[in-house]
């Protein structure tokens, strides 16, 4: 079975309480081996803080020993940790940033097969080895190769949304915003979305920066000057994307539903209607890195933590779609590694249908 290493994020938020509910549901440990990074003590502790329902735990020192239909905890913590529920503390940034550099240190070298994170507070976190606005730009240090970039990539079942700006003020969107990033971002998301997502032919949705997608450079330039030309370049790759589409009318009229990506400009601009569709159960997606990594779509949550509020199910989404993109990417490699066997690809409404057994026509 595909083992799932899990970071405990802020242990002051609703990470471990959204994580003990989920393998609450003991079928969550029969798909795959659950190994978490954190503590048994403070588990303990926010079980009974809301009395949630038991959780068969096997205590180790290595993911290696790892069993089956267990929750594995790596003790990575001090016991002695102090949790502050609803707090944002030093000491539980500590503490995250230790869960997370020994899962990312035994998914490196190959210990665990994918990392889902829970969440962590990107301001007290922060120290002399994590200098980073999240753990997106952290992962594509440490896994990224030469010419490597991360995608940051929602997801709610047919619904992709992909950023070409990611964690960064909003002042500063649009001198970062450059015909280059938009095709680089492009070429990534349409890589992930054959490789991860199975879908041979995906269609990519761009979204204009300005509102009304600029009205012919009455609101704003980017659009012809920079957006345009890097959908026809696109284009000119053979890469299907369309637009550029008013974020507004484009979310709003449903037209999101007829692309199997889409590409926004900035952080609010595409999370904003995500969540609006998608806050209980949506998945963030760290593509363009050689591992997976997943993670809820919400945050700390501060203001419920110990409150037994949180719902589970983004989490459990998280840990579904890290198994099933490690099992997509070896289904896709395995294929190219053998492309003379039969392939078929399909699209949403399109049904397309690639065969290789057939002669030309």
């Amino acid at each position: 079975m595909i083992k799932v290493g899990i970071t405990q994020g802020d242990i002051n938020g609703i990470g471990y309480e959204v994580i003990l509910k989920t393998f609450a549901d003991i079928r969550m440990a029969e798909m795959c081996i659950p190994v978490l990074y954190g503590s048994a003590k403070v588990a303990a502790f926010h079980r009974k803080a809301m009395e949630l329902q038991p959780v068969s735990f096997n205590q180790i020192n290595n993911a290696k020993d790892a069993v089956a239909n267990k929750v594995n905890i790596v003790n990575c913590i001090s016991e002695d940790t102090k949790i502050e529920l609803g707090q944002s503390t030093p000491v539980a940034g500590e503490a995250a940033f230790q869960s997370l550099e020994k899962a990312v240190a035994d998914l490196k070298n190959g210990v665990i097969d994918v990392l889902v994170t829970a969440p962590i507070n990107k301001h007290n976190i922060q120290r002399e080895d994590f200098h980073f606005p999240g753990h997106t730009e952290y992962l594509e240090e440490r896994f990224g190769k030469e010419g490597d970039k991360s995608l940051m990539i929602l997801v709610k079942d047919s619904l992709r949304v992909a950023l070409v700006t990611g964690h960064m003020p909003l002042a500063d969107v649009p001198k970062n915003l450059t015909k280059e990033k938009i095709i680089e971002a492009a070429v990534r998301f349409e890589k992930s979305l054959k490789r991860d997502f199975r879908i041979g032919r995906p269609r990519i949705a761009v979204l204009s920066l300005n509102p009304h997608a600029g009205e012919n450079g009455l609101l704003g330039s980017e659009e012809n000057d920079i957006i345009k030309p890097a959908i026809k370049e696109l284009q000119d790759k053979k890469v299907l994307c369309f637009g550029p589409y008013p974020a507004d009318g484009f979310f709003g009229s449903g037209e999101f539903s007829r692309f199997d990506g889409i590409l926004a400009m900035y952080h609010d601009q595409g999370l904003a209607p995500f969540k609006t569709i998608a806050m209980e159960d949506g998945v963030n997606f760290t593509a363009g890195l050689s591992v997976v990594r997943t993670s809820p779509a919400h945050g700390t949550a501060y203001d419920i933590a110990g409150q037994n509020k949180a719902s589970e199910e983004s989490f459990r989404q998280a840990v579904y779609m890290a198994v099933d993109t490690f099992a997509n990417r070896v289904e896709y490699d395995k294929a190219y590694a053998d492309p003379l066997k039969k392939l078929y690809f399909e699209r949403g409404g399109d049904n397309e249908v690639l065969d290789l057994t057939k002669d030309d026509e």
